[in-house]
């Protein structure tokens, strides 16, 4: 199967796609390009919106607004005035970690990972926040944390630690926002890319964009390879399923890091892309802090 580009909207580094059945678009963040962006797949129109720092992550409120995790912290945004509140410092002892990837659990709660991006040592972490705007670290000594997303019930968390070239699985305790049992649940030291983003479907299925790969490929529950989405762009970043009847995984890819000639040749680099896969997700529950 191939994926079709939607939106031409040439993002420098797209990340960090959901679909808000609250307000039925697509939302996304243009990292390096310090800016959000929707589109709606009902009218294919879309807007960006200018932040005023790197957005890594984020995700809508129930309660209104959104919680965005910047480079260096996490607070919660009012998009109409622009004020934000403080929820917490990331890793401010160490100057090279910055937020990366991340997405709320079924429960509400927001898992979100850092990484190094100056020398690439695994001395990040993993936090989750909860309702009560308390954090916890879930995991430590992370490189580049990507592809955190839930199975349908919620009691497995699915994670990348890029460099490693494996997604795994942990025990999710949906009580405590806790893991347990770590294991590798797919390797993709095969691949032709790294695993970054990720979704789940509503079949258990584990959906993955890889960097630098050219595709999206979907895990199945027994942690094999069964289905690949080509994508005509060198770097997909990351995916979720959409529309009314999320039966749409959208993509995002990114700019970074491509030459003049690399861009000459796949000139789509950064746009969003679309495909029905002929499955169905899971939506994202927001933030209930």
């Amino acid at each position: 199967m191939h994926a079709e580009l939607v939106l031409d909207c040439k993002n420098e580094h797209g990340e960090g796609i959901f679909w808000n059945p609250a307000d039925g678009l697509v939302w996304w963040t243009d990292i390096e390009g310090r800016a959000l962006w929707s589109y709606d797949p009902s009218t294919s129109s879309s807007a960006s919106h200018e932040m005023p720092e790197r957005v890594c992550c984020f995700a809508p409120r129930e309660v209104g607004g959104l919680i965005v995790a910047y480079a260096d912290r996490v607070v919660l945004f009012d998009p109409e005035t622009k004020s934000e509140t403080l929820v917490t410092r990331f890793e401010p002892e160490n100057p090279e970690t910055r937020l990366n990837d991340g997405r709320t659990d079924r429960q509400g709660r927001l898992v979100v990972g850092g990484m190094n991006e100056a020398s690439g040592s695994p001395d990040s972490s993993v936090i989750c926040i909860d309702s009560d705007l308390s954090v916890r670290t879930l995991i430590d000594k992370v490189s580049c944390a990507n592809s955190t997303c839930f199975s349908p019930a919620g009691t497995t968390m699915y994670f990348a630690d890029t460099p490693d070239r494996e997604i795994v699985a942990f025990d999710y305790n949906t009580n405590t926002g806790s893991v347990s049992r770590r294991r590798v649940h797919a390797s993709f030291k095969a691949e032709p890319g790294l695993p970054d983003g990720s979704c789940v479907d509503a079949e258990g299925g584990v959906w993955n964009a890889e960097w630098e790969g050219h595709r999206v490929v979907r895990v199945g529950p027994d942690g094999t390879i069964d289905r690949v989405i080509n994508v005509p762009v060198w770097k997909p970043t990351c995916c979720a399923f959409g529309g009314p009847d999320l039966d749409t995984l959208f993509i995002t890819t990114s700019r970074l890091m491509s030459d003049e000639a690399a861009l000459k040749k796949e000139p789509d680099s950064g746009g969003l892309f679309a495909v029905k896969p002929g499955v169905h997700g899971v939506n994202d529950t927001p933030f209930t802090g």
